[in-house]
C-alpha cells in the first residue's frame, strides 16, 4: 500500500482502545491520526488522558502522545480527518449500536471490538482465517444504509478464539457435540491487578453474558450469507462455563467434542498444524505465519510460555487425547487482548484493504 490509511481509534483511552494505539504504531498501511474518547476526556492530549491509566508494557507512542482528544460523539469532525475507524467504546449496547451506524452513514468504515452489532444480520463477525468470505455481506448492508463506502464489520467475543479456530480446521470430521469452559484473564474486563485487586488469588465462577457468546458466536462465523444477511450454522451444539481467573492475558479453554465421523489423532493433529487461511496467503502484516501450533508436551499449552505465540496472534492448542464420554478432548490457549480484541481487529482491517473494501477518502 503506498499510502497509510488514516485511522480513528474511538474509546482509545480503554485497554483494548491502548491495544490499537500501540499496533497501530510504525503500521506498515495504517497510521492513527485521530483519538476519541468521552467528553470527560475530549481537549486533553493522548498522554494527559491515559496518565495513571496506561495499561501496555510499551510507553504511549510518540506519534499519538500529544494528540487532543475529540469527543467521541463529534461524528463529523471525526470522519473529516480519516478514512476508517476501530470501535472500542464503553457504551450500552444500544448507544453502541446507533453511534456506530452514523459513522457508517457518515461514509466511514467502523471496524469494531464491540458485541453490539454482532447479530445484525448484514454485519459481518470475521475471524479472518475462518470466514473472510463473509465481508461480501458488505455489499447487503450498504444497500441497507444508503452508504457508497461506509459500513460495519466486528470481531467476535475474544474467548470463543481458544477453541473455535481448532474445530474450524476439524470441520470435515463433523463435529456435532461441544462442551467448552473457558478460563479467562483480567483483561478481558479491561482491567489489570491494580485496578481489580481483588482477583489476586481468586476465581469468579461468572462473566455476565459469556456463556451466551460462547455456545452461539462459533455457528454465526460458520454460518453461510443467505440472500442478504448470514444465516448461522445449527451444528456442532455447544454448551459452555466461562470463569475468571488471575492472569493478566491469556484465554484458556478445556474442550470436549464429539464428530460424527471418526478421525484418528493423527488426523485431528495434522488439520490443526496444515491450517492456513486467506492472511497467511496474502501475508497480511499482522497474519501469523502459522495460525494454529499443536504442543505435545503434556503440560501445555501454559499462559507463561505460549500466550505470545506469533506475536500474540497464534492460537497453541495441546492435550489432545481420547476421552470417556466423549470423543476427543483437548486445551486451547488464545491471547485475548492480541488475537482475541485489538489484533484481530487490526488482521481483520488487512483483509478488508487487501480485498478493496477499505480505501483512502
Amino acid at each position: 500500500m503506498s499510502t497509510k490509511l488514516k485511522v480513528g481509534v474511538l474509546g482509545a483511552t480503554g485497554m483494548v482502545g491502548q491495544r490499537f494505539i500501540t499496533l497501530l504504531h510504525n503500521h506498515p498501511w495504517f497510521e492513527t491520526a485521530v483519538v476519541a474518547a468521552s467528553p470527560r476526556s475530549a481537549g486533553k492530549t493522548y498522554s494527559e488522558a491515559v496518565d495513571g491509566r496506561w495499561k501496555m508494557d510499551e510507553p504511549v507512542p510518540a506519534e499519538v502522545a500529544n494528540l487532543k482528544i475529540i469527543d467521541v460523539n463529534q461524528v463529523d469532525e471525526i470522519c473529516s480527518q480519516v478514512d476508517f475507524v476501530f470501535s472500542a467504546v464503553s457504551m450500552s449496547k444500544d448507544v453502541i449500536k446507533k453511534i456506530e451506524e452514523e459513522y457508517a452513514q457518515h461514509e466511514t468504515p467502523v471496524i469494531s471490538n464491540n458485541s453490539a452489532h454482532r447479530w445484525t444480520p448484514d454485519v459481518p463477525m470475521v475471524i479472518p482465517e475462518i470466514n473472510p468470505e463473509h465481508i461480501e455481506i458488505i455489499h447487503a448492508q450498504r444497500e441497507r444504509l444508503g452508504t457508497k463506502r461506509g459500513f460495519i464489520a466486528v470481531k467476535p467475543n475474544c474467548s470463543i478464539q481458544s477453541y473455535t479456530p481448532a474445530l474450524s480446521a476439524w470441520q470435515e470430521f463433523e463435529p456435532t457435540q461441544v462442551v467448552a469452559s473457558t478460563y479467562q484473564a483480567i483483561s478481558g474486563a479491561g482491567k489489570n491487578f491494580a485496578t481489580w485487586p481483588e482477583m489476586e488469588g481468586n476465581i469468579i465462577p461468572f462473566i455476565s453474558g459469556e456463556e451466551e457468546k460462547s455456545e452461539k458466536e462459533p455457528l454465526r462465523i460458520w454460518g453461510h450469507i443467505v440472500d442478504k444477511e448470514i444465516v448461522p450454522a445449527t451444528t456442532p451444539v455447544i454448551t459452555s462455563q466461562c470463569i475468571r481467573v488471575p492472569i493478566l492475558y491469556g484465554h484458556t479453554a478445556t474442550v470436549f467434542v464429539n464428530f460424527k465421523k471418526n478421525p484418528t489423532k493423527e488426523q485431528l493433529v495434522d488439520a490443526l498444524r496444515n491450517y492456513r487461511g486467506i492472511p497467511q496467503e496474502l501475508h497480511l502484516p499482522s497474519a501469523p505465519e502459522h495460525f494454529i501450533q499443536y504442543l505435545e508436551e503434556p503440560d501445555r499449552p501454559q499462559v507463561k510460555l505460549d500466550v505470545d505465540y506469533e506475536h500474540g496472534m497464534g492460537v497453541s492448542i495441546g492435550r489432545l487425547r481420547e476421552d470417556s464420554l466423549f470423543d476427543w478432548k483437548f486445551v486451547g490457549l488464545s491471547h485475548n487482548t492480541l488475537r482475541g480484541a485489538a489484533g484481530g481487529g487490526v488482521l481483520m482491517a488487512e483483509l478488508l484493504a487487501a480485498k478493496g473494501f477499505l480505501t483512502a477518502k
